[in-house]
This record gives structure tokens, sequence and C-alpha cells, in this order.
């Protein structure tokens, strides 16, 4: 607990970040749930795209945000989505923000499987930039990006489903379209992880090592508990990138 106080203690956004960025930073948290409930709402998309609309919308603001205002930046947007979300679910079932992402096959626990992923990614995060640095941005991309294309993918083109364990008995599947959709996504975030490093070196190592990871990257989704998956991949994919990067 210590560790995590000293970590908000170092990363603090300073009183003119707060008062600038914070209200920006929220205002953008909502307009993305409200783009992904209004997809749903007025043109019938399915939750399974909405939930990740949202998700690649943040991870991918994340990232920019880490690598171009560093990790201040990063925990004051990570608070105003925290407002965003549980607003969402402060509105309740049928309000428009709430119905962006709470999934009806999740029923009867649909705001557990709201809350419970969103704080279980919040901390992976915390965890990522706390053990690896700079390297959580390999965490954020493979998790943003490569996790987000799975479900749609899964939901639309699934024909081969396997059960994946749950905290909760909602009987979760996941399919062997999707896992292959975030094996091809991962492999591309990871190029652009090492493109986005000023300092990186396209060598034959490095070009073994990318496919390897996301192959781990993409078993470590598969094999993940639902609600927690966000959270494992985050600590994994940055771990295997400081690890093997």
């Amino acid at each position: 607990m210590s560790s995590i106080l000293k970590f908000f203690s170092d990363n603090t956004p300073e009183i003119a970040m707060l008062l600038t960025a914070g209200p920006a930073g929220l205002a953008w948290a909502v307009a993305c749930l409200w783009l992904a409930g209004y997809l749903k709402r007025a043109h019938g998309v399915r939750t399974g795209f909405t939930r990740k609309v949202f998700h690649f919308l943040i991870f991918l603001t994340v990232s920019a945000i880490h690598v171009w205002f560093g990790l201040p930046a990063v925990c004051l947007f990570g608070g105003m989505t925290t407002l965003a979300i549980f607003g969402a679910v402060a509105l309740g079932s049928g309000n428009l923000l709430y119905e962006a992402i709470a999934r009806e096959k999740d029923a009867p626990h649909r705001t557990f499987y709201v809350v419970v992923p969103y704080v279980a990614t919040l901390l992976g995060g915390v965890v990522s930039n706390m053990l690896f640095g700079p390297y959580a941005l390999v965490g954020y991309l493979v998790t943003g990006v490569g996790d987000a294309i799975g479900e749609p993918v899964g939901t639309r083109y699934g024909r081969h489903s396997y059960r994946v364990p749950s905290l909760r008995p909602v009987g979760p599947t996941r399919t062997l379209e999707g896992s292959a959709a975030v094996l091809v996504a991962c492999v591309v975030m990871l190029v652009v992880a090492v493109a986005a490093d000023p300092g990186s070196c396209w060598t034959l190592a490095l070009l073994w090592r990318i496919p390897v990871i996301a192959m781990l990257c993409t078993l470590a989704e598969a094999r993940s508990p639902h609600g927690i998956d966000n959270a494992v991949l985050m600590i994994g994919g940055s771990w295997l990138g400081w690890l093997m990067l």
C-alpha cells in the first residue's frame, strides 16, 4: 500500500494541470461513453462492439498521453475516466452511458462486470508503471487494441467458442477467431511500441521476439478470468516488453 501511495504522490498532477486538463479529460471520457451508447441505441450495434469502442478510445488516449505528457497526466486522465465510469453506473440501467458498456449477457451481474474490470484495469496500469516504467506503454497498446479487437471479432465471426474462468457464474466464453484477432493486433501494436521508442534498433532478435510476446499475450488473454483479463494482459504485456524488448 505504501508503494502505491508513493506512486500517486510522485505523480500527482500540478494544480494548473488539474484545472485545465482535468475538465477536458472528463469531457473526453464522457464523450467516448456517449459515442458508444449512441452507436448501440441509434444504430443497434451490439454491446460486444460498443463496449470495445469505449475501451479502444480510452486506451489509445492513455497511450498518447503517456508518450507526450507523462505519467502525472496519465494519472489525471485515469481519475477523470473513473468519474465518468462511476457516473454511468450511478445513472444505471436504461441510461445511454451505462448501456454503452454493460453487457446484457452479464445479467444479473451487469454492474459488477462494469466496475470490477475497470478497477482491475486501473490497478493494472498502476502496477505496470510502478514495476516496468516506460514499458507500461507496451501493456497499454496490447490491451487497448489487442484485447479490444478480440470481442468484436468473436461476436461477429466467432464459430469456435471455448469456456473461460469467471468471477461470477455468467458462463463466459471466448472464441478462437477472436483470439486469432488478438494475436494479429498484438503483433501490430508491438511494432508500434518499438517504433515509438526513438532509441530502438531493429534487429533479428527483435523480429522473432515480437511474435513470441504477441503469442504469450494472446494466451494470457485467452485464459484470464472474465472480468480481470485487462489487468492480466496489461501487466503481462508490460513485463514481457521489459523482459524481451
